[in-house]
């Protein structure tokens, strides 16, 4: 009798320390370019991220249920902005993620405040989200202008090209990888000596790039991303200006872009990224497991941010026994975020993850080992210096 108690006592002591989360049902909504010019770097490849993000988590075992919905913004802030309100007003979404497009991510920022709902972004890059339109219910994750700007820009002013003139994007993210970026070439000693904006998505670039050639800029700083960057460096080429001394700076490159270009066309490009797929063994095995669900294709540092976002918010939903927008992103702030693609980092009252930067450089043909193989590492931007200063971006919710 005596051993039956101490038995039934020492079951109620582990049932006491191990708290039951109560039956949660989650709805996240992945929103991005399923078909245009941001598709490859995002777009189904972002869905699976979430899925395996939800898989690893354990969520149903841990009695949360959750369900993910995607659509495709075009890249337009007004669809992005209606598909938010039917989300949020009419399907159940608690949170929405990824929304590449600078433009469509700061009007998503807008309607979730509203809305008193949770935005993870890893796929836009403008720093006003942690800057001047910040949000106590947003969380950015992957990359912004900022880190860009003071990754890319400051090796190449570094390196020489103490000149540049800009091929930019005309809308959000553009103008503000643009204005980061030209920043950092002025305080490092160079100038700009010019900019030309051109359409979103754009095809033919061969006005701009001439402007751009005349200009006599060491360095041609491409402010766009995705098919635009791909499409300006294969003219670039074809007209001779790399051929001709001046250099030609990725300011926003994906491992997917990579792949576009190939090595022979884009080997020697510098850029920054915040992810890469062949940097450990942690990130080597979630890649292949990524790869088998996504037609081979290796992630880009925004379906990794998805997925590690994703993860992070759904050990908040657990630590917080909640839902609830306000507990959730009070525990994210207050819990480090630990992930096999990001390692250890912090989400700020900001809402700026903090975590490493990478400075690679596009291997030659000579030196990639297979498909896929394309970066070497040339360094790691320690995450107190990889993102603006807290103090410094003029968000309202820093005190």
């Amino acid at each position: 009798m005596r051993k039956a108690k101490l038995l039934l006592a020492s079951v109620a002591a582990i049932l006491v320390a191990t708290p039951v989360l109560a039956d949660v049902s989650v709805k996240i909504g992945v929103m991005n370019d399923r078909s245009g010019t941001y598709a490859d770097l995002s777009g189904e490849g972002s869905v699976v991220a979430a899925r395996m993000a939800v898989e690893d988590f354990g969520a149903a075992d841990k009695g949360i249920d959750v369900t993910i919905v995607s659509a495709d913004h075009q890249n337009k802030p007004d669809i992005a902005s209606n598909l938010a309100r039917q989300w949020y007003d009419a399907e159940g979404v608690d949170v929405i993620a990824d929304v590449p497009t600078s433009s469509a991510a700061l009007a998503v920022n807008d309607i979730t405040r509203e809305k008193n709902k949770i935005f993870l972004v890893s796929g836009a890059a403008t720093s006003d989200l942690t800057g001047k339109s910040c949000s106590p219910n947003t969380v950015h994750w992957t990359y912004d202008t900022w880190s860009l700007a003071h990754g890319t820009g400051q090796a190449m002013v570094e390196t020489g090209g103490d000149s540049w003139f800009f091929l930019t994007a005309d809308y959000a993210f553009g103008h503000a990888l643009e204005r980061d970026t030209s920043e950092v070439v002025k305080d490092s000693g160079g100038e700009v000596l010019g900019a030309v904006r051109h359409p979103f998505p754009g095809q033919d670039f061969s006005s701009f790039l001439l402007q751009a050639q005349a200009s006599g800029a060491k360095v041609i700083g491409l402010a766009n991303a995705g098919a635009d960057t791909t499409n300006a460096i294969k003219q670039a080429r074809e007209f001779g200006i790399t051929q001709g001394g001046q250099s030609l700076a990725g300011l926003l490159i994906f491992i997917t872009d990579v792949h576009a270009l190939g090595l022979d066309t884009a080997q020697g490009l510098v850029l920054t990224e915040a992810f890469y797929w062949d940097l450990n063994d942690q990130t080597r095995d979630w890649a292949q497991r990524f790869a088998e669900a996504h037609n081979g294709s290796m992630p880009t540092m925004v379906h990794a941010g998805v997925y590690a976002s994703v993860l992070h918010y759904l050990k908040a939903v657990e630590a917080a026994d909640s839902k609830d927008a306000e507990a959730v992103m009070a525990k994210m702030k207050e819990m480090p975020s630990e992930d096999p693609l990001f390692g250890t980092g912090e989400v700020r009252q900001d809402g700026r993850h903090v975590h490493d930067m990478y400075l690679f450089q596009v291997k030659s043909p000579d030196e990639s080992k297979g498909e896929w193989d394309y970066y070497k590492t040339l360094a790691i931007i320690a995450a107190e210096r990889a993102f603006r200063p807290l103090g410094e971006g003029e968000c309202p919710l820093v005190q």
